[in-house]
């Protein structure tokens, strides 16, 4: 099994231009004729958690492509993390997939990383390329989720935090640094959103959802599955799973998810 290759990718021009970090592998001949997979992460989080390790591990046993990257602001990317916005993050995510894959992928979003698979479907889409998205694993996904779970629950200090300095920080079970949530981020998750309607994915969607999950609640999984026209959808609710869904068992089950689009498609 080749080991990926780590190579730097540069998004934007003039001052908005900034450099992120790829880990890819290109398919090998055994595993020429399967889709690749693309790992996105979620808010605040890398392409070296143990996920997007076992994922690009699997792809790599099967011949698979296998493409990973962190957002600006995240892991090996570095960047001012306060400049992120879902628009920000969403052309990076489209600038990797154009420019280093080939052929059909399966989207693998987790938290923050559902969302923004779900737009890459819509952008390519628009752009004449739907037919590339081969299916789209989605784990605790959390489309929408500054406008439909966080700004219901502002506190009065919050909502003031943001209006006079422009974000509000508060602390996080996962790391010791505080989550910081910028107005930009909210203003811009508005433009974003796709719970307002239909969302056509043209492609088989597994979604997976822990219903002890603190922070993305099932019932916003079950609301998700009612924007997907498409028949080829499938829930899997873990009565115990949580937010990470990183248990040997959770693990299990992205895999076979991953497996069977691929097998499929």
């Amino acid at each position: 099994m080749t080991q990926p290759d780590a190579s730097r990718l540069d998004v934007g021009k003039g001052e908005d231009k900034r450099s992120i970090a790829v880990l890819s592998r290109k398919a090998d001949e055994a595993g020429a004729g399967l889709p690749g997979v693309v790992w996105l992460g979620g808010y605040r989080s890398d392409m070296t958690g143990s996920k997007a390790e076992a994922l690009c591990r699997q792809a790599g046993l099967k011949g698979q492509a296998c493409l990973r990257f962190d957002y600006s602001g995240h892991g090996a990317s570095g960047g001012d993390f306060r400049q992120g916005t879902i628009s920000r993050w969403l052309e990076e995510s489209l600038a990797a997939f154009e420019h280093c894959t080939t052929g059909p992928q399966i989207l693998v979003g987790s938290s923050m990383g559902g969302w923004i698979a779900l737009r890459m479907v819509q952008v390519l889409k628009a752009r004449g390329m739907g037919g590339l998205v081969a299916g789209l694993v989605l784990i605790a996904p959390a489309p929408d989720f500054t406008l439909e779970l966080m700004e219901p629950e502002l506190t009065d200090a919050q909502r003031a935090s943001l209006e006079r300095d422009g974000f509000y920080e508060e602390p996080t079970p996962y790391g010791p640094d505080p989550n910081v949530f910028t107005r930009a981020l909210f203003e811009d998750g508005r433009k974003n959103r796709v719970l307002d309607g239909l969302i056509d994915t043209g492609a088989p969607v597994h979604i997976i959802q822990g219903m002890a999950d603190p922070d993305v609640p099932w019932r916003h999984a079950l609301r998700l599955v009612e924007h997907l026209p498409s028949d080829n959808v499938t829930l899997t609710l873990i009565r115990d799973g949580d937010h990470r869904l990183s248990r040997d068992e959770d693990i299990a089950r992205i895999l076979g998810a991953v497996d069977t689009i691929a097998a499929n498609s």
